[in-house]
């Protein structure tokens, strides 16, 4: 297994996060390696010669000791060594050392340990453990046994104090500044991905503008581009299919005319036929364009919109059960998505007898489900009643009245709000559609 696929769970997901990891790694890893330089060459060199002055110290009481056998010049001696080199002596007369063990196994005691085996070489025992600010050590002589308290600072440097706060703090104060700058430089780049977010739900962004390093303002100027080339499409559409619509209105009232002037003549009542699902479609053309055309979002009640969806529905003699989760507020284009909506329980109103609507919001997408029990859509068809004039004759209701764009269009618009829908089967039978949207 690949050492990056073992971290990758662990890795920070965000670019910010990234960015400080890869500013910060070289970071500790150059700290790391400076501590390791220091500990090995400074601070046991320091240390190691602190500890042989001691040592040597104490070997000079041994030897003054030794020279002035009576006890009035030990005490002399004592005294002198206790106010020049702060070593505080006490001898015990026939004391034995009962043993040499080592207490508080460190760093210190080991160097103090080498020194006195280099400089003294009489048994001894170290005891840096019994106090918090003096390491005790003991030294077996042939007539006793010598006390020495030595204070723990004439062993220990306190440049390694300075060191490992100096280290901590510059690398907080580096730590800072990076976050600081990475945080400006990611700042256009989550504007970007909410502009393009936006965009995505269908809502404007006029105030969006390139900001940032070159590359991001190079990306924002694509997406504004991008946008601005996705808007006059929409827009050309919208007036192709409006303009067609409309300009097909005057020829199909002038064959209705014509129709009602002909009488019962054969074949005229398959015309009338014709002609009103012809005028069917341009209707469901001209409510898509207007749909489409120029809308802007704003903030409404999706609880509001459906309750009206629902009791146009139940005005028609539709069983509808309708819930909402309290009152869904969420930045949509109203007739547009009323327009899906109705178009999607009328449809369920055509191939069902009961009709059950959910509302609700779950993290940041609002959910809208409508269940009905109707005899459904196979799975493999599901995709299929999306396509302009698709309609499943024999799955579904074969007496539908529609043109095969309702489908349709409710996907548009649902999708141009930045959101799906799904098709499932519903819990009792029938056909469930999900529709999900951000909020």
């Amino acid at each position: 297994m690949q050492l990056s696929t073992v971290l990758k769970p662990y890795l920070p997901k965000s670019l910010l996060g990234r960015s400080v990891l890869i500013i910060v790694t070289p970071l500790i890893l150059l700290q790391v390696i400076s501590a390791t330089v220091f500990f090995e060459n400074h601070w046991n060199k320091v240390g190691r010669r602190l500890a042989l002055g001691v040592a040597g110290e104490i070997a000079v009481v041994i030897e003054g000791m030794r020279r002035a056998p009576d006890e009035l010049a030990h005490q002399a001696l004592y005294r002198q060594v206790k106010i020049s080199l702060q070593l505080d002596i006490g001898y015990t007369p026939d004391g034995v050392l009962s043993d040499t063990q080592k207490l508080g196994e460190t760093i210190l005691v080991r160097q103090m340990t080498g020194a006195m085996d280099e400089v003294v070489a009489k048994p001894h025992r170290i005891d840096a453990k019994s106090r918090d600010n003096f390491v005790e050590i003991y030294v077996q002589l042939a007539d006793g046994v010598l006390h020495v308290t030595v204070p723990r600072k004439r062993l220990f440097s306190t440049t390694t104090y300075v060191f490992v706060l100096w280290m901590a703090g510059t690398s907080m104060l580096l730590f800072g500044v990076a976050v600081v700058f990475m945080r400006n430089q990611v700042r256009p780049i989550r504007r970007l991905a909410r502009a393009a977010k936006d965009f995505g739900m269908g809502r404007d962004t006029p105030r969006f503008k390139p900001e940032g390093a070159t590359e991001v303002r190079r990306a924002a100027g694509a997406f504004i581009a991008m946008r601005n080339r996705l808007k006059r499409h929409i827009q050309q559409r919208t007036d192709m299919l409006a303009g067609v619509s409309h300009d097909l209105r005057t020829p199909l009232t002038r064959m209705k005319l014509q129709l009602e002037m002909m009488g019962d003549t054969d074949g005229v009542a398959d015309l009338k036929t014709d002609i009103s699902d012809m005028e069917h479609m341009l209707e469901e053309y001209l409510a898509f364009a207007r749909g489409e055309g120029g809308e802007t979002a704003v903030d409404f009640s999706l609880s509001d919109m459906l309750l009206e969806i629902a009791n146009q529905a139940r005005r028609k003699g539709a069983a509808i059960d309708l819930h909402s989760e309290g009152d869904i507020r969420a930045p949509i284009k109203p007739n547009a998505l009323k327009r899906a909506l109705t178009n999607l329980v009328e449809n369920s109103i055509r191939h069902g007898q009961h009709i059950s609507i959910r509302s609700g919001v779950r993290g940041e997408t609002l959910e809208i489900v409508i269940d009905d029990d109707g005899p459904g859509i196979p799975e493999d068809k599901r995709a299929d009643v999306f396509k302009p004039f698709f309609r499943l004759d024999h799955s579904r209701n074969p007496v539908t009245g529609g043109v095969g764009l309702g489908m349709t269009i409710a996907r548009d618009v649902i999708r141009g709000h930045g959101g799906e829908i799904v098709l499932e089967d519903a819990p009792g039978g029938g056909l469930r559609v999900r529709v999900s949207l951000p909020v």
